[in-house]
């Protein structure tokens, strides 16, 4: 039988310990039990030599894996640990920028407030607004250079310092002021507004005449009776209701028949009677209610009917005048 080179097993070399290179023949045919085992051997072999070889290429590809079999310290915590810190810094820092900055405005805000403010007030209290001028507004009867000299101790305060009290006592010295207002014109006026009190009358008393207003305030006093001031006679002085109904019917009447006025007498606050003139001519007035009506009642009766030729003019019911 004709021996044949078997192809697969030329490289392979003489099975059981023979010279390398030489060529084995066996029978042309189906392969023993044995070649196939050892066959399947050298092929098992093969794989496991080409699975290293994978596995070593991939640990020179990856040096990150041995690093990671490494044991991990406690500077390397640490550091994990700061890392982490710091970002959730990071984040809370972008979270709550919009209320940091409105917080931001808010506080500028009132700072900027609460340093004008306190810059003004500082101002304010200083020399820069001190008292320099006083005026006063209103002054008729009353002298007005002498109410500039009682409050002359006001000269050089600050204005929010001005003492309000001292100037008080000082107006109380002139009885003909009724009213006053104090007003601060920066950076150096201090105006005193009046208003005066309106005398209605003389009253007879053992020093003289004294001049009083509707309040029976007594404002001047003097020996001879006033010029232009009627005399005043109640029973029971100035602090009677007879007195306050003279006072206020005294100051419902019109310039134009005050003036003709020469005397007013009263027993109780229903009775108020005035006196006219030269003609000594009379005016039962009542009570002091509708004063305005009657005193414009009156005009328009003594247009007609002069009080030359009337002895009584009786306006205590407007609606119905008597005249006599």
């Amino acid at each position: 039988m004709p021996l044949a080179a078997n192809e697969e097993d030329r490289d392979d070399g003489v099975v059981g310990g023979g010279v390398s290179g030489l060529t084995r023949f066996s029978r042309v045919g189906p392969p023993s039990r044995e070649s196939n085992e050892a066959r399947g051997a050298a092929a098992v072999d093969d794989e496991d030599d080409a699975g290293r070889s994978a596995q070593r290429r991939r640990s020179r590809d990856e040096p990150g894996d041995d690093a990671d079999d490494e044991p991990i310290g406690w500077r390397d915590l640490w550091r994990a640990s700061r890392a982490r810190r710091r970002a959730l810094r990071a984040e809370a820092r972008r979270f709550t920028a919009r209320t940091r900055r409105r917080r931001w405005y808010w506080i500028s805000s009132l700072g900027a407030v609460a340093l004008l403010i306190v810059g003004t007030l500082a101002a304010a209290h200083s020399p820069l607004f001190a008292v320099r001028d006083i005026t006063v507004i209103g002054a008729d009867a009353v002298d007005a250079d002498a109410i500039v000299s009682a409050l002359d101790d006001q000269i050089g305060t600050p204005m929010p310092l001005v003492d309000h009290s001292a100037i008080r006592a000082a107006m109380l010295e002139f009885p003909l002021i009724e009213t006053y207002q104090v007003e601060s014109h920066p950076p150096h006026e201090l105006v005193v507004r009046l208003v005066e009190r309106t005398p209605v009358g003389a009253i007879a008393t053992d020093a003289g005449y004294t001049v009083v207003d509707a309040a029976g305030v007594a404002l001047t006093t003097r020996e001879g009776k006033p010029e232009g001031q009627p005399l005043i006679d109640v029973g029971d002085g100035t602090s009677s209701e007879a007195f306050a109904a003279v006072g206020q019917v005294l100051r419902s009447l019109p310039a134009s028949l005050r003036k003709q006025v020469t005397e007013v007498t009263a027993s109780s606050s229903q009775d108020v009677t005035l006196t006219l003139g030269a003609s000594n001519a009379s005016v039962v007035w009542g009570n002091a209610s509708d004063s305005a009506l009657k005193a414009i009642v009156l005009e328009e009766v003594m247009a007609d009917r002069p009080a030359d030729g009337v002895q009584e003019y009786d306006v205590s019911s407007p609606n119905a005048v008597v005249v006599r």
